[in-house]
């Protein structure tokens, strides 16, 4: 993975599956769903990847349950490059506010990255080769939750590698 240094951030360079055109479709996708997930608490998910013409686009979302998804089948992607889901509304009780082990293991097991949007507007990048989930914006860069408390996890990473991400949520800092 090659790496963009900016100031007072480090963020992963926008290669193949994570070009600037499908971050900037991942946020106006995002920008639409996030109201209606954190509305309704529940997950929406898709896929963003190519249709028949070569257009960059993102599948209807399925709608899914508080703390999972599962897509549909895209009846309009020939070539998927990523997965998307919301993490619906803020909860105390539910580690919220970075993706968890099953939404790495879940892209992983398709064979894709994944972008995860939170309760409190931050967007999560998940690459499946390196197992690594990057911030790419944080708090508020993405529709959130007036019910939002930062700091209710504790310190958030910019990123962390699979393993690291499930030992902060089995420790009980999230």
């Amino acid at each position: 993975m090659r790496w963009i240094i900016l100031p007072f951030f480090i963020v992963p360079s926008l290669t193949h599956a994570q070009e600037a055109a499908e971050l900037t479709l991942v946020k106006q996708v995002f920008t639409e769903l996030q109201p209606k997930s954190i509305r309704w608490n529940r997950e929406y998910c898709g896929y963003i990847g190519y249709d028949q013409s070569g257009q960059l686009i993102a599948s209807r979302p399925t709608p899914g349950k508080r703390a999972s998804c599962l897509a549909d089948e895209p009846e309009n992607i020939e070539t998927i490059l990523s997965s998307y889901h919301t993490h619906g509304a803020f909860s105390y009780d539910y580690a919220n506010e970075v993706p968890s082990g099953d939404d790495m293991e879940g892209d992983e097991e398709e064979g894709i990255d994944g972008w995860v949007a939170t309760p409190g507007g931050r967007l999560w990048y998940i690459d499946t080769e390196d197992l690594i989930t990057t911030q790419i914006c944080g708090i508020g860069c993405l529709p959130m939750d007036k019910e939002f408390e930062p700091g209710d996890m504790g310190h958030i990473a910019e990123s962390y590698s699979y393993n690291e991400l499930v030992q902060k949520l089995e420790e009980g800092d999230g």
